[in-house]
C-alpha cells in the first residue's frame, strides 16, 4: 500500500517510476533488465534489506544513485547506510516537497540529507571519534591529493574540483581512486570520516 501510494504521488510529480519491489532481491533482478537512474528504498526488508541491496547496486551498478527511505533514525543505520553508498537519507515523515528534492538531487549526483539526519551526523562528528587502527602503516597524502580531498568534504563534484584545480575529471578519478587506496576507505564518506577523525581541515 505504501508503494502504490508513492507511486502514484511520484508519477503524478513528473517522475518515470520504471518498477517497483517488494525486497532487495526483487530490486536487483528488476535493475539488470531494466534502466534506471535514481532506486529509491527502504532498509527493513525481508530476505535482503536496503543496506545490503545498496552495497550490490554500488558494486554492480554505480551508475545508479541509491536514496534511503525509512522511519529509521538512529545513527548506527544512518553511517551504514552512507558507508554501503547510498547518496541520500531521509525519513518518511518528510514532506512531499522535501521528497521531490530529495529526488532530484540524488538524480544530479548529489547528496541529500533530511535535517533531522544531517542533525544526528553532525552528532556524531563532533564527538570527536577516535582514529581508527588501520592494519597497514599509512601512506602520506601529496599535496595535490589533501587539496582534492578537502574539496571533496567540500561536497565538490570532479567537474567543480577540475576547474578549480585546472585540471581533466580524469585527473580527478585517480586521485580519488589513489586517495581510497592510501587511506583504506571505501568510498567518499569514508574520506570525510577520514578527514574529521583526523582533524585535516579547520573548515570542517
Amino acid at each position: 500500500m505504501i508503494r502504490q501510494g508513492l507511486k502514484s504521488f511520484l508519477d503524478k510529480d513528473g517522475f518515470m517510476v520504471v518498477g517497483e519491489a517488494k525486497n532487495g532481491h526483487e530490486a536487483i533482478e528488476f535493475i539488470q533488465d531494466n534502466e534506471i537512474d535514481v532506486l529509491v528504498t527502504d532498509i527493513m526488508m525481508p530476505q535482503m534489506d536496503g543496506i545490503e541491496l545498496c552495497k550490490q547496486v554500488r558494486d554492480r551498478h554505480p551508475h545508479i544513485h541509491v536514496l534511503a527511505l525509512t522511519i529509521m533514525n538512529e545513527s548506527y543505520n544512518i553511517k551504514k547506510m552512507l558507508s554501503a553508498g547510498a547518496k541520500g537519507y531521509i525519513l518518511k515523515d518528510c514532506t512531499q516537497d522535501e521528497l521531490r528534492t530529495a529526488i532530484e538531487t540524488v538524480a544530479a549526483s548529489k547528496n541529500y540529507y533530511s535535517q533531522e539526519v544531517t542533525d544526528i551526523i553532525m552528532e556524531g562528528l563532533t564527538a570527536q571519534p577516535k582514529a581508527k587502527k588501520r592494519l597497514v602503516a599509512e601512506i602520506p597524502l601529496t599535496k595535490r591529493e589533501t587539496e582534492i580531498l578537502h574539496l571533496i568534504c567540500k561536497e565538490k563534484s570532479n567537474q567543480e574540483i577540475a576547474d578549480e584545480l585546472f585540471i581533466s575529471n580524469r585527473t580527478v578519478e585517480a586521485h580519488k581512486r589513489n586517495l581510497l587506496e592510501k587511506t583504506g576507505c571505501k568510498n567518499i564518506a569514508g574520506l570525510v570520516l577520514y578527514s574529521v577523525e583526523r582533524k585535516l581541515f579547520d573548515d570542517l
